[in-house]
């Protein structure tokens, strides 16, 4: 087995147990978008529109109808940029930090149902092998155009 045949198995097994997490979280009171984004203004603050549709990875009308439905729901407030009247900075609301809140917990719970589930050997395994992934996660973006989806929530 080759090195790229590991980074494609990882890449697939990454993406799949995430779709399997949303969908047995289904629960969650906002899509996917909605809440990554979210939980990147619970966890940076404020910040202008395009910066966060930046952090998230996709382009600037995508992440402005995101705010739109989260607006709507009360779940992000809006205000002028005083620095630049033409730019709008959203925060999270309180009831935004509740979705965040109630969707990592039903993500959180789908994930210990799956773990529960393996052979003591396999989360043995998977115990030990926390520090790579964790190093994964971390490392900084490499260079160049961000990703079109960004796939994993934190």
């Amino acid at each position: 087995m080759t090195e790229g045949d590991e980074v494609g198995r990882l890449y697939l097994c990454l993406g799949r147990v995430n779709r399997a997490l949303r969908r047995e979280a289904s629960e969650a009171p906002v899509g996917h978008g909605a809440l990554s984004a979210l939980a990147t203004l619970t966890r940076q603050g404020p910040m202008r529109l395009g910066e966060l549709a930046s952090a998230e990875g996709v382009s600037p009308p995508s992440m402005t109808r995101i705010i739109t439905v989260l607006d709507e729901l009360g779940h992000v407030r809006r205000t002028a940029d005083p620095a630049d009247g033409r730019a709008t900075i959203v925060e999270a609301t309180a009831s935004g930090r509740q979705v965040v809140m109630a969707g990592r917990e039903a993500r959180m719970n789908a994930l210990r149902l799956r773990v529960d589930g393996l052979l003591p050997a396999e989360r043995e395994v998977l115990r030990q092998a926390l520090p790579v992934l964790e190093a994964l996660a971390t490392r900084p973006d490499p260079p160049g155009p961000p990703a079109s989806d960004n796939g994993v929530e934190e």
